[in-house]
């Protein structure tokens, strides 16, 4: 039997009007013999990853057999660029823990505390490929991380408008990231929406049901995966708000967040004490909820910061990777310090490329572990896309941080060196090499727009750009 092909849109439509992504189906292609003839529409889509800190460009001529080691299983699907550097957004008498984090993704100096110095990739990109705006009930920017400094906003945004203003709103709870996606309803005669005081599923329960059942219009393959995308949706709203009951037929109550936020996220500078399970139990949450709303199609841009620029935790706790204890974290006892000297930011400024740098080394691996936790939720077979790549090969997601040695003694060479990768957003670029591409920032990140056929360009109009061929697939 042939089933009738269906609009994506409009089966989102039907759905009670909620904001709760589905699937490809095959219902939504072209017929077979239209599709063999036939480019697959693959969306444009561009999201800024960042970490803090970074990684000292000696340590990158390590390869994967150094802190890079949890990136090697993407290998084959990234672009590693070293020697890159951002010299040209050095401000005096700023701490270029600042002047890093801002030229991450813009190639620009800041703007004073709130702004940066011009737009992100990802911005310029999605005004050349939606200059009408994104499709209806989309977000058009999603921000989020995990972030404790706060004394400015280049520390830990990093998606810019074209005027340098933040593109979106941080959301640096899982929960208050679920609702940024999913959890609005349209309510009849207008686009007001209100805060659900139940689960998102619960408004579209019986959509799905006909969408599942005997009269569906869709195969079984399709029903079956509709019903998997409901199970998950469930799952990660349970994860995020814990569903718990004040009494039986109560509301769910969302428990507070594990780790801090707001002011006690970074009490004066003096940074706090954190396991190491709490950091990364909210990250990978975050991380969650993030991937499951690009695979669902809900945001194409954006950018999400696993520590924000200068972080100062205290970390405790054992590391663990690949079944192995590679390190056990206590960075005050370690530091033999308190206060901001015992937090892991200290192993930066003392780093000596002469010595083992452990804790270092152990910090920054942790970051990658990490990092590639968010990548692979992008990779997996569910992410695969009618061209037979994944989402996380079709998508222009670049990975950076704010400096090439964290030593503050040489502003030079610490904005240079910056740890850069790419994935290959659909055949643009090169993937499966470390590359020493040894140019600034703003030429990497103008070729990288290149690709993209955008109009607008990065940096001073009047500067003489130089483009990065070897980047290029």
């Amino acid at each position: 039997m042939k089933s009738k092909r269906i609009h994506r849109r409009t089966m989102l439509r039907s759905l009670g009007a909620a904001t709760v992504g589905l699937p490809l189906l095959e219902e939504m292609l072209a017929s077979t013999a239209v599709a063999a003839n036939a480019t697959p529409e693959i969306p444009i889509r561009a999201f800024n990853v960042f970490f803090g800190l970074g990684i000292p460009a000696p340590l990158q001529k390590e390869g994967f057999q150094g802190v890079l080691q949890p990136l090697q299983p993407l290998s084959k699907k990234l672009l590693i660029m070293r020697e890159v550097d951002h010299v040209r957004c050095d401000e005096k008498g700023i701490n270029a823990h600042y002047d890093g984090a801002t030229a991450a993704f813009t190639a620009e100096p800041p703007d004073g505390e709130a702004k940066s110095g011009g737009p992100s990739i990802d911005q310029v990109i999605r005004r050349a490929h939606y200059p009408g705006g994104l499709p209806k009930g989309m977000v058009s920017t999603l921000a989020g991380g995990t972030f404790f400094r706060r004394s400015r906003v280049g520390r830990y945004v990093h998606s810019y408008n074209m005027d340098g203003t933040v593109a979106a709103t941080i959301q640096e709870k899982p929960r208050e990231l679920f609702e940024r996606v999913f959890g609005g309803v349209a309510l009849a005669g207008g686009d007001r929406s209100e805060r659900l005081k139940r689960s998102v599923l619960d408004t579209v329960v019986e959509d799905y049901r006909h969408y599942t059942g005997a009269n569906s219009p869709l195969g079984a393959s399709s029903r079956a995966r509709v019903a998997d995308h409901l199970d998950r949706i469930r799952e990660f709203e349970q994860r995020a708000f814990a569903m718990k009951h004040r009494q039986p037929n109560g509301p769910q109550v969302p428990p507070r967040s594990i780790i801090p936020h707001g002011g006690p996220a970074d009490p004066g500078g003096q940074g706090i004490d954190i396991t190491l399970d709490q950091l990364t139990s909210e990250w990978r949450l975050l991380s969650d909820v993030y991937a499951l709303a690009v695979q669902m199609d809900r945001v194409r841009f954006g950018a999400l910061t696993f520590l924000a620029a200068g972080e100062r935790i205290r970390l405790t706790g054992d590391y663990i990777y690949n079944g192995k204890k590679l390190w056990e974290f206590d960075d005050a006892r370690q530091q033999n310090a308190s206060g901001d000297k015992g937090c892991s930011h200290e192993w930066w400024h003392k780093f000596n490329e002469k010595k083992k740098n452990e804790a270092l080394r152990a910090h920054a691996h942790m970051k990658m572990q990490e990092v590639a936790y968010f990548l692979s939720a992008l990779d997996s077979d569910e992410c695969r896309e009618p061209n037979g790549r994944t989402i996380l090969e079709n998508s222009l997601i670049t990975i950076s941080t704010e400096s090439g040695d964290g030593r503050h003694n040489d502003v030079k060479r610490e904005l240079s060196g910056v740890f850069h990768c790419i994935t290959g957003a659909n055949g643009r670029f090169k993937t499966g090499q470390i590359m020493n591409v040894g140019a600034e920032g703003l030429d990497v990140y103008n070729t990288m727009l290149d690709a993209f056929g955008t109009k607008d360009r990065l940096g001073p109009k009047k500067r003489d750009g130089r483009q990065i061929d070897s980047i290029r697939a």
